[in-house]
């Protein structure tokens, strides 16, 4: 019996361009993409290749110029602000190199605002996993302290924690590790595989760093706002040989 992966997020041959009518800038050309539930996806591709954009067009923090857009299960392609909050509150995390912690929040107010912004509390299995959230990220000394009051560093872990807290359906992370010594990056990447293999959720990661690629299921590479290229599971290795390819025909 073939059992079917659902679909958590589909680009239909989307586009977008930046500047005004007369000499608009292309950013993605005619994109396609499906994201289907227990997969972890890396985007990859050069500088300006136009994979940030794709992410946060998907993620309905940015409106595509033409095509289709369906997120968790909903066609968000001419959805009002208020009904895209409400969508990603619920049912998408996010892991963005900004951090975009709360100030007067402390570690652990931070790491549990999406329950208070959905008017709940963690249930037992939620709260054992936020706990080994922050005892994996090394926050255990931390959790009192203000966002001012930690390294940039400790800052992503808190942010990772939040995004990773409610076990969302779908996470967006754009370079998580961008931020993190090796040894830490090692480990939020662990995280990021054991939320997909453990809870089935599904995590679409922009990167540069062939290592955090090698942790993903599958890789798109896109160069110049198209798709061009996919692979499997691949090697640190072959992600980097491949990548250098990329910038030779550039």
């Amino acid at each position: 019996m073939t059992t079917t992966v659902p679909l958590v997020a589909r680009a239909f041959q989307i586009s977008k361009y930046f500047g005004d009518a007369a000499n608009p800038v292309s950013a993605l050309d005619n994109v396609s993409l499906d994201i289907h539930g227990g997969r972890f996806t890396a985007i990859m591709g050069p500088s300006g290749s136009g994979k940030s954009t794709l992410m946060h067009v998907m993620a309905g923090l940015d409106n595509a110029s033409s095509g289709q857009l369906m997120l968790a299960g909903a066609d968000i392609t001419s959805a009002n602000d208020d009904a895209l909050t409400t969508l990603r509150r619920k049912q998408v995390g996010f892991i963005f190199q900004s951090f975009n912690l709360v100030p007067t929040l402390d570690v652990r107010g931070n790491i549990l605002l999406p329950f208070e912004l959905d008017g709940r509390a963690p249930t037992a299995q939620e709260s054992a996993w936020i706990d080994r959230l922050i005892a994996t990220l090394g926050l255990q000394e931390r959790v009192n302290h203000r966002p001012h009051q930690l390294s940039g560093g400790q800052q992503q872990r808190v942010a990772i924690a939040r995004a990773l807290g409610t076990r969302p359906h779908l996470i967006f992370a754009d370079e998580p590790t961008g931020n993190l010594d090796s040894r830490t990056g090692r480990e939020v990447l662990g995280l990021l595989a054991a939320a997909v293999c453990e809870y089935g959720q599904s995590i679409v990661m922009v990167t540069h760093d062939p290592i955090a690629a090698s942790y993903a299921d599958r890789i798109v590479f896109l160069a110049d706002g198209r798709i061009v290229d996919e692979l499997g599971r691949s090697s640190a290795e072959q992600i980097s040989s491949y990548m250098l390819g990329m910038e030779r025909v550039r």
